[in-house]
This record gives structure tokens, C-alpha cells and sequence, in this order.
């Protein structure tokens, strides 16, 4: 009796192992290797390289409140839209004085206008989108560790034993499996990720450049806007000077009348001219106030017209730089021209990407680790190769080559437009130079003449020649003379400035086009 029921005893025990053993080669076969490795596909790119872009700053023609262009043809102001209108708050991190100069505002402006922020946070991200395209040509490892108990059914995998006298449960456990396990992975030859990796590059290139140009954007605008207000200044000077004449010779014709010098007309004409000369001045300090609050955006400064500006920059010949000089440098210098040379680059890498879905590529897995009760574990590894090779997915990547090949022609494309933008911009800003400069010369004689007929004017009408009519008339072409030469020095300078812009490096030439005292 004895030998029978060992015998049942070591038979069930037998049983019991073999069924332990088919249920560990069970989960062995489901770990075995692990989840398949993530197709690559090519990473595509917008149709335009140009999506990027959040605003623009140029130079434009418009005319100014309450001036005039006798001789003064040329009008331009620095239009500035888009992030670059914007900024953030630069007085915390750099005290302000009350007193800002050109440097000082160049300054604020490149580290804290919004432009130049959002470019630079965007290079960001694609220094970062950079490395997660290298993640997949570097090795990746993990561990992990699994503690399980449980039961488990044999009869629901189609095991059962039937033996006369023996009788097993359907029902086996509960197991304790602990799983201690390190794993790593490997790309061997991928070549649609490697392209993905030198698009990836040559994007991070071109975001650099990209943020280089913006900041030759902020530049213009910056020191543009700084430019406006020191016109804008010296527009309110003149008209401050010219109600303040026009006001004396008001006050001469009220007494002239007491004394029966002139006629009642005489002495309404000359209040009318003051009335004229206090509107002017009313409308002038309100386009120079909103011109410092403008400036204030730019640079991170409180948006308020309550602070100073402290640099003259005076009229002085432009640098002695030929038109095809100009043209040369800026297409060794232009930032925004070697930002779209190197979009072309991504783009052909891009395409490069998409052609190689047809390529096999290969990968290589493995795991090490120990497996069994707490108490006893047994060390179990995995080694994986995998070939995969590419045979019909339905016309995707014929989809994808053909996408890659439209933004490639299109980068091309742009590449063609900004070179031409770039000549043209060089070409207009020299001959802005060249117009304002003669403008100068011109305005400047024309003021000395209407100062010269102003004084004989005065003479004429205090001898009783002639009357106050002359003398206003002359007061008004002296005033507009003023503001033709005060026109015609802003424009001097910001077609220098323009021209600078256009050339490339705009603040390492800033002093080099400008006279900044």
C-alpha cells in the first residue's frame, strides 16, 4: 500500500511539473524578443520654408502729419508687424535711467523683443527635435523587474490528464515568478533614420541662421523707430519755434493796430497764422509721443512716452561701399540667404529619407536577466536580430517620395526668390542713399533762401512796403523748408541703415553707416 501511493505520488508530481514547464514555455515564447521594433518613416517637411515667420520690418513710404514735400520727395517710415512690435519686460533684469540711447535701446531690443525671443525659443525646439531623430541611431536600454502570483488553468490551453486512479486538478498555483531584467536595442542599418537625422541637422543650421536675420530684423527696427523719434523731436522744435515767431508777430500787429498802422484784416490774418502754427504743434507732439511709446514696445520698455533720448545722430555721408560690393557681402553675410541654401539642404535629405523606405534595415535586441521564485533565480537571456525587408505597403512611400519632391522644389524655388530679394533690397537702399543725400543738399539751400527772404521780408513790411501778408507767407515756406531738410536727414539715415540691413550684420555696421554722437 505503501508502494502504490508513493507511486501516485511521484506520478502526480511529474504531471504537476510538466505542466508547470508548458506554462513557463508559454510566457517564454510570449517574451521571447519583445514588441516588434516601430517602423521608420521619413520625417516630412512643410511645403514652404517659410512658415516660420511671425512678422517683418521694412521700410516704407508714408507721409507725415502735418508736413509737407515741397521738396522733400521721399517719405519713408519703419513698418513693423508681428511679434516683432512686441516685447517683454526688459527693466527687470536692466535698470532703466530715464535716459535711453541708441546702444542701450539695440541692446534691450535684441534680448528682450519678441521677435528675436520667438526665434530664438523656436531654434529650441529644433535643437530638440534634432536630438530625438539621433535617439534613433543610438542604442536605447531599459530594465525592469516583474513580480507575479498567480494561478492557472490548464484546461483552458487544452491540457488534461486522465490516468484510472489519478486524479489532477484542473487548476494549478498559485506560482511566485519574479523577473529581473535589462534590455537594450539597437538600430544596425536604417537609412531612412539617418536621413531623418541630417534633415534634422540641417534644420537646427537653419534655425540658427534664421535667428541670426532676426536679429538684423530688430536692429532695423529698433534703431529705425529710435531714428522716427529723433525726427519727430526735431519736427517739434521747429513748430515750437515757428508758433513762437508767429506769436511775436502777432503781438507786433496788435500794437500796430492800437496805432492805426494796420488794417483789422491785417491783424486777423496774423492770428489766424498762430492758430495754424498751435495745431501743427499740438499734432506734431502727439505723433512724437506715440512714436517714444512705440520705441518703448520695441525695447522692453514701459509703454509710456515719459523718458529721453539721449543720442544725436547727426547728417554724415554714407561709407564709401560700391553697389557691387554691397551686393557681394550681403551674399556672403545674409543670414536669411543661408537659412533657405540650408533649407534646400534638409529638403534633399528629406527626399533622401523618403527613398530609403525601400531599403532593408536592420536591427538588433537583447535581453538579460534572472527569472524564477525569489529565492531562486536563474539567469535567462535573448538575443534578437532582425532584417526587415520592405515588399509592398501599398504605395506609401511612392506617397512619401512624391511629398518630399514638392518641398524640395519649393525650397528651391524660395532660395531663387531671396536671392533676388536680397540684390533688390541693396539696389533700393542705394538709391534711397544716393536721393537723400542730394535731397539734403538741396533742402539745406532752400532753407538758407527762405531764411534770406524771410529777413528782407521783415525789413520790406517795417518800412511800410509791404504787408504782414508777405511776412506770414514767408514764415510758412521758412517752416516748411525746416521740415523738408528734417524729412530729408531721416531718410538719409534710414537708407543708410537700411542699406546696412540689406548688406547683412546690421549692428556690426551700425557705426560704420550712422554718426552716432
Amino acid at each position: 500500500m505503501k508502494t502504490s501511493s508513493s507511486k501516485f505520488s511521484l506520478a502526480r508530481s511529474v504531471v504537476a511539473a510538466a505542466a508547470l514547464i508548458f506554462l513557463f514555455a508559454l510566457r517564454g515564447a510570449a517574451q521571447v524578443g519583445g514588441p516588434p521594433p516601430p517602423s521608420t518613416r521619413p520625417n516630412p517637411l512643410p511645403l514652404s520654408g517659410r512658415g516660420g515667420q511671425s512678422g517683418g520690418v521694412v521700410a516704407t513710404e508714408a507721409p507725415v502729419p502735418s508736413t509737407t514735400t515741397s521738396v522733400n520727395a521721399i517719405n519713408p517710415t519703419v513698418s513693423v508687424s508681428g511679434a516683432y512690435s512686441g516685447s517683454t519686460n526688459s527693466t527687470k533684469a536692466i535698470p532703466f535711467s530715464g535716459k535711453l540711447s541708441l546702444q542701450e535701446a539695440i541692446r534691450r531690443g535684441l534680448a528682450y523683443n519678441l521677435g528675436a525671443v520667438g526665434m530664438n525659443q523656436a531654434l529650441r525646439q529644433v535643437h530638440g527635435q534634432a536630438r530625438t531623430a539621433r535617439s534613433g541611431l543610438l542604442p536605447n536600454f531599459s530594465g525592469d523587474v516583474s513580480d507575479t502570483e498567480e494561478t492557472f488553468n490548464l484546461r483552458t490551453i487544452g491540457f488534461s490528464f486522465n490516468f484510472p486512479g489519478i486524479s489532477l486538478p484542473s487548476v494549478v498555483g498559485p506560482f511566485n515568478v519574479l523577473d529581473v531584467r535589462a534590455r537594450v536595442s539597437q538600430s544596425i542599418a536604417d537609412f531612412t533614420a539617418i536621413n531623418n537625422y541630417r534633415s534634422a541637422q540641417q534644420l537646427a543650421r537653419a534655425s540658427n541662421y534664421s535667428a541670426k536675420d532676426a536679429e538684423d530684423l530688430v536692429v532695423l527696427a529698433v534703431a529705425g523707430s529710435y531714428l522716427q523719434v529723433i525726427a519727430a523731436t526735431a519736427r517739434v522744435e521747429a513748430a515750437r519755434t515757428q508758433l513762437a515767431t508767429s506769436s511775436t508777430l502777432y503781438q507786433q500787429d496788435v500794437q500796430r493796430l492800437k496805432f492805426g498802422t494796420i488794417a483789422p484784416i491785417d491783424l486777423n490774418r496774423s492770428r489766424v497764422a498762430t492758430l495754424l502754427d498751435q495745431e501743427r504743434l499740438i499734432t506734431l507732439e502727439n505723433e512724437l509721443a506715440k512714436q517714444k511709446i512705440t520705441l518703448a514696445r520695441l525695447t522692453g520698455l514701459p509703454p509710456s512716452e515719459h523718458y529721453e533720448i539721449s543720442s544725436v545722430v547727426a547728417f554724415a555721408p554714407a561709407p564709401p561701399v560700391t553697389l557691387d560690393d554691397a551686393i557681394k557681402q550681403a551674399i556672403d553675410q545674409r543670414a536669411d540667404l543661408k537659412a533657405a541654401e540650408v533649407q534646400v539642404s534638409a529638403a534633399e535629405r528629406a527626399l533622401a529619407a523618403a527613398r530609403a523606405e525601400r531599403y532593408p534595415s536592420g536591427s538588433l535586441s537583447a535581453d538579460y536577466g534572472g527569472i524564477g521564485s525569489p529565492s531562486q533565480l536563474r539567469p535567462t537571456y535573448t538575443v534578437v536580430a532582425t532584417l526587415s525587408v520592405p515588399i509592398w505597403n501599398g504605395g506609401r512611400t511612392a506617397g512619401d517620395i512624391e511629398q518630399a519632391q514638392a518641398a524640395l522644389s519649393q525650397r528651391r524655388a524660395e532660395l531663387e526668390d531671396i536671392r533676388s530679394q536680397v540684390e533688390s533690397e541693396i539696389r533700393t537702399a542705394y538709391l534711397d542713399v544716393s536721393a537723400a543725400a542730394n535731397q539734403v543738399d538741396v533742402s539745406q539751400q532752400n532753407l538758407d533762401v527762405n531764411h534770406e527772404t524771410l529777413s528782407q521780408t521783415r525789413i520790406r513790411f517795417g518800412s511800410g512796403v509791404s504787408t504782414n501778408v508777405d511776412v506770414i507767407q514767408s514764415q510758412d515756406a521758412v517752416s516748411s523748408a525746416q521740415l523738408d531738410y528734417i524729412n530729408s536727414v531721416f531718410a538719409h539715415n534710414l537708407a543708410k541703415l537700411s542699406l546696412a540691413r540689406a548688406m547683412g550684420n546690421a549692428a556690426d555696421k551700425l557705426t560704420q553707416f550712422l554718426s552716432v554722437q
